[in-house]
């Protein structure tokens, strides 16, 4: 064997050797490659679940600045049916009434039902408490203002008399 030979002799195992570590390296990098991957994909998932939930309740401002304009057509359908001769005005408000009511269903916006219910503090505000005969304690009887929820999210509790 000549000098050449040796030296070619020597190289090759170095050669498999860095071989191994380029394979090792290979599959460190695939695999990283992969947990990138998997990590921009939740990722994305999260920020859009996050841009739903935003344009979920993106209105939410807007619906509760309306909530006193629904309570006062409330109101004035009332005032005007025991006055004498307000049916017309009524039903003109009644009208603009279930056109305000279409447009809030619309947006996912629900008055909540208590009347019977039993008074539960994330839903109703109590600010009357009465007897009731052959009523148990904590039933709501009456609804003094609606509340409302958006979706699933109570924006406004109800304000309610309760049994006592």
């Amino acid at each position: 064997m000549d000098v050449l030979e040796e030296e070619i002799i020597e190289e090759v195992p170095i050669e498999e050797e860095e071989s191994v570590d380029l394979a090792e390296e290979l599959e460190a990098l695939k695999d990283k490659h992969l947990r990138l991957q998997a990590e921009y994909q939740n990722y994305r998932s999260r920020t859009q679940k996050e841009k739903e939930a935003l344009l979920s309740y993106a209105n939410e401002k807007l619906l509760l600045h309306l909530l006193p304009v629904l309570d006062n057509f409330a109101r004035a359908k009332n005032i005007m049916g025991q006055i004498e001769g307000g049916e017309a005005f009524t039903e003109g408000i009644e009208l603009i009434e279930r056109s305000l009511d279409e447009f809030v269903k619309k947006e996912s916006l629900e008055p909540l039902e208590a009347v019977g219910e039993a008074f539960d503090p994330n839903m109703h505000h109590a600010v009357l408490m009465e007897e009731a005969e052959g009523m148990p304690e904590g039933i709501v009887l009456e609804v003094l203002q609606t509340g409302y929820k958006l979706r699933d999210k109570i924006i406004r509790p109800a304000m309610v008399k309760v049994s006592k």
